[in-house]
C-alpha cells in the first residue's frame, strides 16, 4: 500500500523521536502529549483514540463556560495528535470537550495511512462536522457550541457556518456556533512555501488530488473552493472570530493569509503567535502545542482567563 511521502516522513520522524527514549516512555510519562511528532506516534499504534479530556458524553456545560468546545482537527492529522496537549487543559478549566476525526472517506488519497484523516473533500468534511455539533449540541442540551480549529479544520468550520447549518443569516441568534478559533486555518488559501505556484505554472495542481487527497487541493490560493469560501467575506453575521498565525508556518503561506476581515455582525481579532513573545518560534504543526498558543486559545473563549504565558518554543515538530 502506498504512503504519500508527507505521511511517510512524519511517522519515520515520530518512531525516530520515540526510540530515541526507552520504550515505554511516552505511555508512562505522558510525553506523547508533548508536541507533535510524539502524539503522532502514539496515534499509529492506538486507532481511534480520544485526545485526554474529549469526548465525555455526559459532560454537561456549567454557567461559566456554558457552551462546548468542539475540536476540528487540520490535514492529514487526527483527533488526538492534533490535541493531545490542548484538550486536556481545556478540560482542566471546565469546559466540556470534543474531538471528531473527518475527511477519510474520499478514496482520493487510497495509500493513506489509517490514523491519517482529513484529505477528502472539504464540503463533505462539512457535513459530517455538522453532523457532529449537533450530536453534542444534543448531548449537551447547549444551544451554541464554540469551535477551534487547526488549519484545514478553522477553514473547514468557516464552509460549515456558510454551507451547512452552523449558521442561520436570516436570525444569528440561532446560530449553532458562537465563537470560531483558529490556528494558522488556510482562510484565503496557501501557496505551501512556493510548492503549489510551482506546480500550478506547470498545470500540475490537479494531478496531486489523487495521491495525496482533494482537500489539499482545495486548499490553494487560486482553487476554486477557496474563492466560493470567500465569495461573500469572511465572516457571517453573529459569529465572534479569533485568528492565530505564527510568523514560522510554513505550510499556511504567506502566513498573514490566515487573517480575516470582519463582515456586518461579525468580529475578528487577529493575532501574530510572536506578538509580545518572539522567542516562541512554532511553525504549523506545532503551533497547536504552543503554551502561548493554548493560553490564547483559553482568553479567547473566555476573555477571563490568565494571560498567555510567553514561553520559549523551537520552531522544530
Amino acid at each position: 500500500m502506498h504512503i504519500p511521502r508527507y505521511v511517510t516522513a512524519v511517522c519515520a520522524a515520530a518512531a525516530a523521536t520515540v526510540l530515541a527514549t526507552p520504550t515505554s516512555a511516552a505511555a508512562e510519562t505522558g510525553r506523547e502529549q508533548d508536541n507533535f511528532l510524539p502524539a503522532m506516534f502514539y496515534s499509529i499504534a492506538r486507532l481511534d483514540i480520544d485526545p485526554p479530556g474529549a469526548n465525555d458524553w455526559n459532560c454537561r456545560p456549567s454557567a461559566a463556560h456554558p457552551r462546548p468546545v468542539v475540536l476540528v482537527h487540520g490535514t492529514y492529522e487526527n483527533r488526538y495528535n492534533n490535541w493531545a496537549r490542548m484538550s486536556p487543559e481545556l478540560k482542566a478549566q471546565g469546559y466540556c470537550v470534543y474531538a471528531l476525526d473527518y475527511g477519510d472517506t474520499d478514496d482520493a488519497a487510497p495509500g493513506a495511512a489509517p490514523t491519517v484523516k482529513g484529505y477528502g473533500d472539504i464540503k463533505q468534511s462539512s457535513k459530517e462536522l455538522a453532523a457532529f455539533v449537533d450530536k453534542v449540541l444534543d448531548a449537551s442540551g447547549s444551544g451554541q457550541v464554540d469551535l477551534v480549529g487547526h488549519s484545514q479544520g478553522g477553514t473547514l468550520a468557516r464552509w460549515y457556518l456558510k454551507a451547512d447549518g452552523g449558521a442561520n443569516p436570516g436570525d444569528p441568534s440561532k446560530n449553532k456556533v458562537k465563537k470560531v478559533v483558529q490556528l494558522g486555518a488556510t482562510n484565503h488559501g496557501t501557496t505551501m512555501s512556493g510548492t503549489l505556484t510551482l506546480a500550478d505554472k506547470f498545470h500540475m495542481v490537479e494531478a496531486g488530488e489523487k495521491p495525496f487527497g482533494m482537500a489539499g487541493v482545495q486548499q490553494f490560493v487560486k482553487s476554486d473552493f477557496i474563492k466560493e469560501l470567500n465569495a461573500d467575506g469572511d465572516t457571517v453575521p453573529g459569529v465572534d472570530y479569533t485568528v492565530i498565525g505564527t510568523k514560522y508556518d510554513e505550510i499556511t503561506t504567506p502566513w498573514q493569509s490566515t487573517f480575516m476581515t470582519a463582515g456586518p455582525g461579525a468580529t475578528v481579532r487577529n493575532i501574530a503567535l510572536q506578538e509580545g513573545c518572539p522567542v516562541d518560534l512554532s511553525a504549523h504543526l506545532s503551533m497547536s502545542y504552543s503554551p502561548r498558543a493554548i493560553g490564547l486559545v483559553k482568553r479567547a473563549l473566555d476573555p477571563s482567563a490568565p494571560a498567555a504565558p510567553c514561553v520559549p518554543r523551537a520552531p522544530a515538530l
